[in-house]
């Protein structure tokens, strides 16, 4: 079998986390700190607070706005639940607008239609390594007084318009064991305020700045210090990772460009791609699917049912059509290409596809 996903380990990784558990500081501390340092760097950002999880790195990113009871946030339904999920940690309530049929990534000019006196941020997703637009949204968010806050979980290094995605407002990331780069489980918050950077690191850290002193409600978010010597090796891979990754993805749309009901990505213009999936369209996606499978090519679906159409977001009372989102939904596959598939493995994968046809 193909897979669909795989974490690139090595001996730099265990020696690294070797060196952490004998060092004695196994929870956070030094390593912490540099791979803070590090990936704001990376980034391009003056503040990096290391948390858990991607999911707890877009609560504690949303309390630290001071969102809460009674405001809304603008995000899209075509994404992974935590987004969503995060808002309503917090007691706002999500606002779901439809995406560009294009890129996936939520429609700046349906967001305009959503915004009222109850919104506080705009909550884009750079799904699948593609950056949302951002000129567009930061115009609107600047017009109306809104927080944006990136969810760059799927994004590490993708650049729009020659800035990295997690620089424009306050970005969210992911370091799960299939992402781009992974730390085993973790997250990070990248932002420009120090009065944003102070409250997440408080946030994360049960509210306190100085021990046995808790300023505001926190919880416990922290980063290990072996989590975070895995994430210095990662990064400094991770430009490697996602030219194999771009490298990949224009091999497989050079295959697969003119099969008929398929739909290669886009990229467009000032963005750079970091695939953290490969997606197409196909009109008869679920059996291609199940063709793939059986000819061992290991395939996702990301995602096939929509936020808004989850059974408990339903109970909620989401209840609107939200189209081009559903239509992807049915139709999206992402196939491999992460950066340890071979040439030969993608040519086998456009043949499965050429000859399901």
């Amino acid at each position: 079998m193909i897979p669909i996903a795989k974490p690139l380990l090595g001996a730099e990784e265990v020696e690294a986390v070797t060196d952490a558990i004998m060092s004695g500081i196994i929870a956070e501390g030094p390593q912490v700190a540099d791979f803070e340092q590090a990936f704001a760097d990376y980034i391009d950002a003056k503040y990096a607070i290391a948390v858990n999880s991607g999911t707890a790195a877009l609560h504690t990113t949303l309390l630290a706005h001071g969102i809460g009871d009674g405001n809304e946030v603008i995000t899209t339904p075509f994404t992974f639940i935590a987004t969503s999920n995060s808002i309503l940690f917090t007691g706002a309530r999500p606002v779901f607008v439809d995406i560009d049929e294009d890129t996936f990534n939520i429609n700046p000019d349906a967001i305009m239609e959503k915004i009222t006196q109850k919104t506080k941020a705009i909550l884009p997703v750079h799904l699948y390594g593609h950056p949302a637009d951002m000129n567009a949204i930061m115009e609107i968010a600047e017009d109306h007084n809104l927080a944006v806050i990136e969810d760059a979980c799927q994004a590490h290094g993708a650049v729009y318009n020659k800035k990295k995605v997690g620089s424009f407002g306050t970005g969210t990331f992911s370091f799960y064991p299939t992402k781009n780069m992974t730390t085993s489980e973790g997250g990070m918050i990248t932002t420009n305020d120090q009065n944003i950077a102070d409250r997440a690191q408080m946030i994360r850290s049960h509210g306190s700045r100085q021990r046995y002193v808790h300023e505001m409600l926190g919880y416990n978010f922290r980063m290990t210090d072996i989590s975070a010597s895995i994430g210095l090796v990662q990064l400094n891979k991770l430009d490697e990772f996602t030219r194999n990754r771009q490298n990949n993805a224009e091999y497989l749309s050079r295959g697969l460009k003119g099969i008929d009901g398929i739909t290669v990505p886009i990229v467009r213009h000032k963005c750079e791609h970091v695939f953290h999936q490969y997606t197409i369209r196909a009109k008869d996606r679920d059996e291609l699917v199940k063709t793939l499978n059986e000819k061992g090519v290991g395939t996702g679906i990301y995602y096939p049912v929509p936020t808004h159409k989850q059974p408990f977001y339903q109970e909620l009372g989401y209840n609107d059509s939200i189209p081009k989102c559903e239509i992807a939904a049915s139709e999206v596959i992402s196939l491999p290409v992460h950066p340890s598939v071979t040439h030969n493995e993608l040519d086998y994968v456009i043949e499965v596809i050429k000859g399901s046809e």
